[in-house]
């Protein structure tokens, strides 16, 4: 994808010295009449990165993307987006990022490539240099056969990656993509995420939400899981992982008596009440959630008697399994998570 060079991006500030966290967040909090739908949270993402912000629906996700893309004003809490200030200077954030939906931003009685010469326009590039841009973006996200179509006669991914085209027409160094890939066939899904995946290697940060915990797996270098408004676990998906459930070592050996010695090492190993289970010709070796480390123990004593299992694998929890024991929830599309009646009122700090 043809990108601008990060140091010449829109909204990126002086470049002496290291350069702040994309997104600081400390204490944010939004409240919509009695309703706290943002509770007191804490965020940094670092420049450079995917960072993944998941839970289930309500929780605030949405909430915190439009707070932190200057849509709604923080009841409490302050934000520094691309190292400006989020109260304070707006225009300067809304400079520096690009911002892609749950739903289509794109005007569908307009073509593609009328859709990206409107918003290379509103973004004050001069009549050549939307042009130029348009024809890039379109070809990035190979949109150039259907770039004089009408949008209303788009399939859903050709609007959603149209509609990702033109958030990027300023070359934000920073863009926050809100579900962007909910109601996508996997094809187009995979499709997204190789853009994605691009756009980080060219210096882009982003920010995603989303109901796919795969997609987060895949993509994201962090991850944040947010209930009831609050923050409660962080990390990376294998730290979310070791910190929740428990992996399985499964070793397949060529004999019941290579069997018998490896389940005796085993049990001597970890101990004799290890749950160690044996089930048609294979030995279950469930490892403590934090203790991965202990099936290269296994594999190393094993080798050391000279036992050699035919087959061996890791089987780790799952980052649904990480959700669902954290939030208690199945993970589910995220929706408007304010109550209709109170969207309009806003609180002051």
């Amino acid at each position: 994808m043809s990108t601008t060079p990060p140091s010449t991006r829109r909204g990126d500030g002086p470049s002496n010295g290291p350069a702040p966290a994309a997104i600081e967040a400390r204490g944010l909090r939004r409240r919509f009449g009695s309703f706290t739908a943002v509770d007191g949270l804490d965020l940094v993402v670092p420049r450079g990165s995917v960072y993944g912000l998941l839970g289930p629906n309500g929780a605030g996700k949405s909430t915190v993307v439009r707070m932190l893309t200057t849509l709604l004003r923080p009841t409490a809490g302050e934000a520094r987006v691309m190292g400006h200030d989020l109260r304070r200077e707006p225009h300067r954030v809304r400079s520096a990022i690009g911002v892609a939906g749950q739903y289509a931003s794109v005007d569908e009685n307009l073509t593609g490539a009328e859709n990206m010469l409107l918003f290379a326009r509103l973004t004050g590039l001069s009549r050549p240099d939307c042009r130029t841009r348009a024809d890039e973006l379109l070809t990035a996200f190979d949109l150039t056969g259907a770039a004089r179509k009408q949008v209303r006669g788009y399939s859903g991914g050709m609007r959603r990656r149209l509609d990702l085209a033109v958030s990027l027409v300023a070359a934000p160094p920073l863009v926050f993509l809100d579900e962007p890939t909910t109601g996508l066939d996997p094809r187009t899904r995979e499709q997204m995420w190789d853009v994605v995946t691009d756009l980080v290697a060219r210096g882009t940060t982003v920010l995603l939400t989303t109901q796919y915990l795969a997609e987060a797996d895949r993509l994201a270098d962090r991850i944040g899981i947010i209930d009831h408004g609050c923050m409660i676990a962080e990390g990376t998906a294998d730290e979310l992982k070791d910190r929740v459930g428990s992996s399985t070592l499964t070793l397949t050996f060529a004999s019941t008596a290579d069997e018998d010695r490896g389940v005796r090492l085993v049990t001597e190993i970890m101990g004799r009440g290890a749950p160690v289970q044996r089930t048609a010709g294979r030995v279950h070796v469930l490892l403590a959630a934090g203790t991965s480390a202990a099936a290269t123990d296994v594999l190393v004593a094993l080798r050391g008697q000279e036992i050699a299992p035919v087959a061996v694998s890791v089987d780790r929890p799952s980052l649904d399994s990480v959700f669902l024991a954290l939030t208690r929830h199945d993970p589910e599309p995220d929706t408007q998570e304010a109550p209709a009646s109170r969207t309009g009122t806003e609180e002051n700090a």
